[in-house]
């Protein structure tokens, strides 16, 4: 299970990654669509980085207990 949590950490860390770079070059753009668009990419990056940490957190609290 331990590992699972790792993996799957794992992959919601690239997602922030991802998400972090679409935001940021939305970012880069003018106009208010643009505008929207990086805030919208920089909310997923938010829910993503919570979800992370809450696996890693899940993960680490199944290690320490034997799991």
């Amino acid at each position: 299970m331990f590992y699972v949590l790792i993996t799957l950490a794992a992959l919601a860390m690239l997602y922030v990654v991802a998400t972090l770079i679409i935001g940021a070059s939305r970012m880069a753009r003018t106009g208010k669509v643009a505008r929207e668009q990086s805030n919208s990419w920089m909310w997923k990056r938010v829910g993503a980085q919570a979800v992370a940490i809450g696996l890693l957190y899940l993960a680490f609290q199944i290690r320490k207990n034997g799991g």
